[in-house]
């Protein structure tokens, strides 16, 4: 069977150490073990720059690299939006939106100043320019709905769930009561985003789940 080539795209001040990045590729192992095909070998998880114009730069060299194959976006908060861009740039491409942030120029208006990543905890300065990086890369309305599965908790902490809802209401979404930012359960959804990758819908029943608290 050939595999499209999954990119997990990181959220802002996040790593490939993140839980549904290891998540995945646990995932990914086991499957491997069990039927062979070599997953493991598909995925792929940058560690992106704090600047968004340079993490873009970085995803396009991988996209670009592998035109002459799919490739499955699985893109959390701020890698949803970078995935946004990359699928309407890159006819082979697709994307999974984990929570994605939808206007992360207005939320990250909030962070300027010091700013420390949690886990590689590489420390920089949050700019303006940053902000408008981001702003150059808005894209007002995707051209084909079909290439784009959606996955939100209701209880999502730090975004308003409803904005993806709304941007993405032409395409599958799974909308699920309670949960939070970092997608509680996220493993119980990645068989849906293998059935997306082979052209498949298979979303479990949204069941709520007690919603994020401190």
């Amino acid at each position: 069977m050939s595999l499209p080539l999954f990119i997990y795209v990181h959220g802002f001040n996040s790593s490939p150490e993140s839980i549904k990045a290891r998540l995945l590729g646990e995932y990914f192992s086991a499957l491997e073990q069990e039927n062979g095909h070599k997953y493991s070998e598909n995925y792929l998880v940058p560690q992106l720059s704090h600047e968004p114009a340079e993490a873009m730069r970085q995803l396009e060299s991988i996209v670009t690299d592998n035109r002459q194959r799919p490739i499955v976006l699985i893109g959390s908060s701020l890698g949803g939006y970078f995935s946004i861009w990359l699928t309407e740039h890159y006819e082979n491409c697709k994307a999974v939106m984990v929570n994605p942030a939808i206007y992360p120029y207005r939320l990250l208006s909030e962070w300027l100043g010091d700013n420390e990543n949690i886990y590689t905890h590489e420390r920089y300065i949050l700019t303006r320019d940053h902000l408008q990086q981001l702003e150059a890369m808005v894209v007002d309305q995707v051209k084909d709905p079909a290439r784009y599965l959606l996955l939100v908790q209701s209880a999502d902490e730090t975004l308003d769930y409803r904005e993806a809802v709304d941007f993405f209401d032409r395409s599958i979404a799974f909308i699920q009561p309670g949960g939070s930012h970092g997608f509680d359960q996220f493993e119980k959804l990645i068989p849906a985003i293998i059935g997306f990758s082979q052209g498949r819908l298979e979303l479990p029943e949204a069941i709520p789940l007690p919603p994020f608290s401190e």
